[in-house]
């Protein structure tokens, strides 16, 4: 009756997310007096997570799922549910989780909880803190099914030692044509740059910054910080940057330890998709910008004064404490 988690990588390495959700399941585990179960998808060395409390590892390596697959990734993840005889299983909120949660709970018939934020209030009856109205409130969620799935945001709990076995098992799936009705073809990753969903910073920036030529401070001052950059709807509508950067309600959410916006008014949409980031610099030269309302920190100028000098700033501190 393990906690059973899904452990995301990408190229045989775990995502920082993956080892919260199962420093999350440890707790969980020992709420309910169980044990820990992950699993993995083609992956070889399991072992760094027996530091986040994970007892036991299905491994399943299987080439048709060398891509995320949400409809086969989901049949393989509730075979293991069955096969653990698994009651609570946890996920991240990454975007293939998103995906594949809502699959899950119909394949295990179960109760899904998105956007929990802390531990279970209590196990019977089994309620969860939850975030709700876009950041803006939180709400408790009773589940009432036999198996609950539990979505936890990113940085909501962190990363948490706690050692243990991570005995490794193969696991082979029964998986049919159905489960593969939608294939991936062919993907285009970003090289040599961090990711907004794994970033622990991210420099975001808006029409303030005037033009795409503009955007060679951004990208010094985001490499400065080793954070990825991301910018607002209207810049990528525009075609300045990819769309891939744009963050908000409509495009990715983030959640980081720091968030700087630069030259961003803060449109309510934009803002209902960064407010989990833990703390928030707005730089604007219109004071009035409703993003300082938002912000903890505001600097009130010209963004191409005060970026370059920021950048320069946190150079020469790097370098003295390097």
């Amino acid at each position: 009756m393990s906690v059973l988690v899904y452990i995301e990588s990408e190229e045989g390495k775990f995502k920082k997310a993956s080892l919260e959700v199962a420093s999350y399941a440890r707790e969980v585990a020992q709420m309910l007096q169980t044990t820990v179960t992950g699993i993995t998808f083609n992956t070889d060395d399991v072992s760094e997570l027996a530091t986040y409390g994970v007892d036991k590892v299905l491994k399943v390596n299987n080439e048709k799922l060398k891509n995320f697959n949400a409809e086969a990734y989901a049949d393989t993840i509730k075979q293991a549910a069955e096969k653990e005889g698994t009651k609570v299983v946890v996920v991240s909120q990454s975007a293939n989780s998103k995906y594949l949660a809502p699959l899950l709970a119909v394949h295990l018939n179960a109760g899904y909880a998105s956007n929990v934020v802390s531990l279970p209030e209590s196990a019977s009856p089994f309620v969860v803190k939850r975030t709700a109205f876009t950041n803006k409130a939180f709400n408790f969620t009773k589940i009432d099914t036999d198996v609950k799935i539990l979505g936890v945001s990113k940085n909501a709990f962190g990363v948490k030692e706690s050692q243990a076995s991570a005995t490794a098992e193969d696991f082979s799936p029964s998986l049919t044509s159905e489960d593969f009705s939608v294939n991936v073809t062919n993907v285009d990753k970003a090289k040599d740059k961090v990711t907004i969903a794994d970033a622990e910073i991210v420099v975001s920036a808006g029409r303030g910054l005037k033009g795409p030529e503009n955007w060679g401070m951004i990208e010094d001052l985001a490499e400065t910080l080793g954070a990825a950059t991301a910018c607002s709807k209207p810049v990528s509508d525009m075609g300045w940057r990819p769309h891939g950067e744009h963050v908000g309600q409509t495009g990715k959410p983030v959640a980081t330890n720091l968030y700087i916006a630069i030259g961003i008014s803060g449109a309510i949409q934009h803002l209902a998709g960064i407010n989990s980031s833990k703390v928030k610099l707005v730089i604007n030269n219109d004071p009035e910008a409703p993003f300082f309302k938002a912000a903890d920190y505001g600097v009130v100028g010209d963004a191409f004064e005060i970026v370059p000098k920021l950048n320069e700033k946190l150079k020469e501190f790097k370098a003295k404490n390097a």
